[in-house]
């Protein structure tokens, strides 16, 4: 059986869809600023390439420069989100897609590829595990579990590297719950301004919303994980969006030590 992919474009975003969520009805909001939000970074480089099926099989990159994560990784390949999912495991497609952004590197002479993941497996962000295996190697550690790895293309290729902003895993507000998104994922905008918003309110914990909604902010935010990221007291708590809901983020909460 022939296996297709394909890229969205300018003119086939319209029709297509994009994988996630595009069964939760409660996140269909979510998924429109999702495509709105790909339709921006289009003419930048960014690129979206799926399996042609109703699949979650996909992987996102762009130029560094252009990511709208805090690293610097002049002339690399950003990854963003890349997820297989479900009966479509153990076929090979998470390989096809990744072999088709390295020969995309080569042919645009880019230095390699670099991916933002966690140490350990982070919600909402790719398996750097497996990355490794593919030969990527770990070339900076955050302490509070984030990892950057790149695959260098060339020998002589500098090395990316968070920007400081993130190096310490605290946000400048430390009462409460203070939450950084943007609409990169399809999730996030319904769980931050539905569920967390009750959440706090249950709970009686201060709330402040911070939505990344220009690549200079994402670029200059405290947390790599600019998909969602969760502070409580001004301290790192997690990338997960369903710590949205009262019993996951009491249970985030119980598991940290502040």
């Amino acid at each position: 059986m022939d296996v297709k992919y394909l890229n969205l474009s300018a003119e086939n975003i319209g029709t297509e869809h994009i994988c996630c969520a595009f069964s939760d009805k409660k996140c269909q909001a979510g998924y429109e600023l999702k495509k709105s939000w790909l339709k921006g970074e289009l003419p930048s480089g960014y690129t979206f390439r799926k399996l042609d099926e109703r699949a979650k099989v996909f992987i996102e990159y762009g130029p560094a420069e252009h990511a709208w994560v805090p690293v610097e990784a002049p002339n690399y390949l950003m990854l963003g989100c890349f997820w297989v999912s479900g009966k479509y495991k153990g076929h090979g497609h998470a390989k096809a897609l990744l072999q088709w952004v390295i020969e995309e590197a080569r042919l645009q002479g880019k230095d390699g590829l670099v991916a933002v993941v966690g140490t350990s497996k982070f919600h909402f962000m790719s398996d750097g595990q497996w990355l490794i295996r593919q030969g990527f190697e770990v070339v900076q550690q955050l302490a509070y579990g984030f990892s950057l790895l790149a695959l260098k293309l060339k020998p002589t290729a500098l090395l990316p590297a968070f920007k400081s902003t993130v190096l310490s895993g605290e946000c400048t507000d430390k009462e409460g719950l203070t939450v950084y998104y943007s609409h990169r994922c399809p999730f996030t905008e319904y769980h931050v301004s539905t569920s967390l918003v009750e959440t706090a309110q249950t709970l009686q914990l201060p709330l402040k919303i911070i939505h990344l909604a220009h690549r200079a902010q994402a670029q200059e935010a405290p947390t790599p994980g600019t998909l969602f990221s969760l502070f409580y007291k001004g301290q790192f708590l997690t990338t997960d969006v369903s710590a949205c809901l009262k019993d996951k983020l009491l249970k985030a909460i119980d598991k940290q030590s502040f």
